[in-house]
C-alpha cells in the first residue's frame, strides 16, 4: 500500500536468504549437501542431518532462554514495542490466529497430544518433556502449533516445487497495521469524511472501531468489553502494541484535520490520501532515523547505505531490489527481541512516578483496561519510561510460561514457538546462515566459541547431534554483541533487511522523483517527527516527555514539556492550487516552495 493509492497483493511469499533442502526455495541458496530434512522433501519441517527428530522446542527453551530479570541500562519498552510495530508492519505469517483458538486443534485443552492430529498437515505440536520443570507438574504434554500457510495450500505452484510460507501482509513499511492490507478493509476502515479514519468516541477520546466479531478476535467475558479493528488482526494481542496503535490511529487523524482546516477545498479522498503519505513517511522516519541505530548500530546502518546524513532528497531506489521480508529475518533474528519483553508493565504518573503495574498475560487480547481509569495515558509514560529488558538469552516468564493463558495457570511458551515456527519454515541452519555472513563455518561445536559462550556451546553440544543441526533462531540469539543490539549473524539479516526495505520501495518517504516527492521544505519537517513528538500528539494528557523517548531518562535526556520538543509543521501542505479542477487533475499538490 504505497504511495497515493497504490495496493499490493496482500498474500506475498517470504523470501528466504537461505533453506534448508526440505523447505521453502530461497533468494539467495547456501544449503549445503546431502541433508535429511523432511520425509517429502517439499514441506516437512527440518530434521537432523542424521534424518532423526531435532531437540524438544521446549527443552532447547528452558536449556538456554531461562528467566532472569536483567533491566536494559540504556533503552525504555517504548523501543521494545515499536519495534514490534514494525514487525508487524512487514510480515504476518499466513494461517496465524495469535491468542484466540486456532480452528485447527493439535491438543486436548488440557495438554494432550490428539493422536489423530500428528498426521493432520497443519499440525506440528510442541511436545512438553516428561520432567518439564513448568508443564510436567499441571500434566501438560501438548501445547498447540499450526503450522504457516505454504503456496502448495492454495495452488499457487507446482506439487513437486518446495514450499514457501506466506505472508498476509504488505512487506513494505506502509503502515499496513493501520490501514489494512487489502482495499475491503482500508475502505471499511475509513470514516468516509475529512480524510478521517473511522473511531469510536469515549470519554472524548477517540478508539479504534470495535470489531464485529468480539468473541472471535478478543478474549472477552462481557458484550460490554471492548475489542478493537484495525488494520492488522493482531492489534488486541498485547495492552502496549494496544497503545501503539492507538497512537498511530490518532495520528492519522490530528494529521487529516489539520490538512482540512488549511486546504477546504480538498476532499476526503485527497486528504485521507495525503494524511496517509504524511503518517507513512513519520513512520518510516521513526523506523530508520531513530529506532534502527539503537538496534543495529550507528556504523552499520549509516555505513551500509540504510541511512543518509543529508538535508537533500535520497535517490538510490533500485527497481532491481527485492524489498519483500526475509524469512530468516522475520522468523529468526527479529524475534531475537522477544528477550526485552517485560512481563509487567508500570503505570506511570506525571512525574513518572509508578506503583502499580499489569500484568502481561492478564490482558493479552483483552484491551478494555486501557480505558479504565487513565490508563491510557499512564501506560504510555510507563513504557516511555520504563526500561526494556536487556538484549539477551533471557526471557521473562510471562512469555515463556503463561503466553495466552487466558486465564488459566499456564499458558503456552513463546520461545518454544519461535523455535518450532523457525523448523516449521525449514530455515538454513545457524551453521549455514553464520557462514553465509562471513563466519567461519563449524566443524565442530568448539567452533562456535568465536561468538558464543562456552558454557551456552557446551548446553548446545548437549542438545544437538551436529553443529549442522543448531537452529539459527538458536545459535544467532546466543552471539555475543558486535553492534547494537545484536551478534553478527542477525546483525547481518538486519542490514540486508533495512537495505532492501529502502531501496526496494519506490515510494520511500526520501525520494525526489517529482511524481511522488515531498518538497524539500516538507521533507525536512517531517524528519522532526520523533516517537516522544507521536506520544505527545496522541497520548491522552501527555504534557511531558523525553526529548529522545526509546532513552531513559538521565541528565542528557531530561523529561521536559511536550511544547519544547520538535513537531512537524503542517501548514507547509498549504495548497496552493489556482483552481479545484487543476488540483483533482494532478497527484502532485500544488505546494509553495
Amino acid at each position: 500500500m504505497k504511495g497515493q493509492i497504490e495496493w499490493w497483493t496482500a498474500t506475498t511469499l517470504l523470501v528466504l536468504l537461505a533453506t534448508r533442502e526440505a523447505s521453502v526455495v530461497n533468494c539467495e541458496k547456501i544449503s549445503k549437501g546431502d541433508k535429511s530434512l523432511g520425509d517429502s522433501g517439499i514441506d516437512s519441517p527440518s530434521k537432523s542431518i542424521t534424518g532423526s527428530e531435532l531437540p524438544l522446542s521446549r527443552l532447547v527453551s528452558y536449556m538456554l532462554f531461562p528467566d532472569n530479570d536483567v533491566d536494559d541500562p540504556i533503552w525504555t519498552l517504548v523501543a521494545m514495542q515499536y519495534g514490534q510495530i514494525i514487525a508487524h508492519d512487514m510480515s504476518l505469517a499466513a494461517g496465524n490466529t495469535q491468542s484466540t483458538p486456532h480452528e485447527t486443534q493439535c491438543c486436548t485443552n488440557d495438554g494432550q497430544v490428539i493422536e489423530q492430529m500428528l498426521f493432520h498437515n497443519s499440525c506440528d505440536p510442541i511436545i512438553t518433556p516428561y520432567d518439564d520443570p513448568v508443564y510436567s507438574k499441571a500434566n501438560i504434554r501438548c501445547l498447540n502449533f499450526v503450522r504457516t500457510a505454504v503456496d502448495l495450500d492454495n495452488g499457487y505452484t507446482f506439487p513437486s516445487k518446495p514450499a514457501e510460507q506466506l505472508n498476509d501482509v504488505t512487506h513494505f513499511l506502509d503502515l499496513s497495521l493501520v490501514y489494512g492490507s487489502s482495499d475491503q478493509l482500508a475502505n471499511n476502515l475509513r470514516a468516509g469524511v475529512g480524510g478521517r479514519m473511522v473511531v469510536d468516541i469515549r470519554r472524548n477520546r477517540e478508539w479504534p472501531p470495535s470489531t464485529a466479531n468480539k468473541s472471535a478476535m478478543c478474549d472477552i467475558t462481557s458484550p460490554d468489553e471492548v475489542c478493537y479493528q484495525a488494520g492488522d488482526v493482531r492489534v488486541n494481542q498485547n495492552t502496549q502494541l494496544t497503545v501503539l496503535q492507538i497512537i498511530l490511529l490518532r495520528e492519522h487523524n490530528r494529521i487529516a484535520d489539520a490538512l482540512a482546516r488549511i486546504n477546504p477545498h480538498w476532499t476526503d479522498e485527497t486528504i485521507f490520501q495525503e494524511a496517509r503519505r504524511i503518517a507513512i513517511a513519520e513512520h518510516q522516519h521513526i523506523s530508520y532515523y531513530e529506532w534502527l541505530p539503537i538496534f543495529l548500530g550507528t556504523s552499520s546502518t549509516y555505513g551500509n547505505n540504510i541511512l543518509y546524513d543529508t538535508t537533500h532528497y535520497v535517490n538510490d531506489y533500485d527497481s532491481n531490489v527485492n524489498p519483500n521480508v526475509l524469512n530468516e529475518h522475520t522468523t529468526a533474528a527479529f524475534r531475537y527481541f522477544h528477550s526485552l519483553i517485560a512481563g509487567f508493565l508500570d503505570l506511570a504518573k506525571e512525574d513518572r512516578f509508578s506503583n502499580s503495574a499489569l500484568r502481561l498475560s492478564d490482558h493479552m487480547n483483552k484491551p478494555s483496561i486501557i480505558e479504565e481509569n487513565n490508563n491510557m495515558a499512564d501506560l504510555t509514560r510507563g513504557m516511555s519510561f520504563q526500561p526494556q529488558k536487556a538484549s539477551d538469552q533471557f526471557f521473562d516468564a510471562e512469555i515463556t510460561r503463561y503466553l495466552f493463558r487466558n486465564g488459566r495457570p499456564l499458558g503456552s511458551d513463546l520461545r518454544a514457538t519461535d523455535i518450532q515456527r523457525n523448523r516449521d519454515h525449514g530455515l538454513a541452519s545457524y551453521n549455514d546462515v553464520r557462514e553465509y555472513c562471513g563466519l567461519p563455518r563449524a566443524t565442530d561445536f568448539d567452533d562456535f566459541t568465536d561468538y558464543i559462550s562456552f558454557e551456552n556451546v557446551k548446553k548446545l553440544a548437549s542438545l544437538y547431534v551436529s553443529p549442522d543441526d543448531v537452529d539459527l533462531t538458536v545459535g544467532g540469539a546466543l552471539e555475543k554483541h558486535v553492534q547494537g543490539l545484536t551478534g553478527p549473524t542477525y546483525l547481518c539479516i538486519f542490514i540486508k533487511q533495512f537495505y532492501r526495505t529502502r531501496v526496494g520501495d519506490r515510494y520511500w518517504f526520501e525520494t525526489g522523483d517529482h511524481k511522488l516527492a515531498f518538497t524539500i521544505e516538507q521533507l525536512n519537517e517531517i524528519r522532526k517527527s520523533s516517537i516522544s513528538r507521536l506520544l505527545c500528539d496522541n497520548g491522552d494528557s501527555i504534557v511531558n516527555m523525553q526529548k529522545q523517548g526509546f532513552k531513559k531518562v538521565d541528565s542528557s535526556n531530561p523529561i521536559m514539556s511536550c511544547d519544547n520538543i520538535p513537531s512537524v509543521n503542517l501548514s507547509l501542505w498549504k495548497d496552493y492550487a489556482p483552481e479545484l479542477k487543476n488540483h483533482e487533475e494532478s497527484t502532485f499538490l500544488f505546494f509553495k516552495k
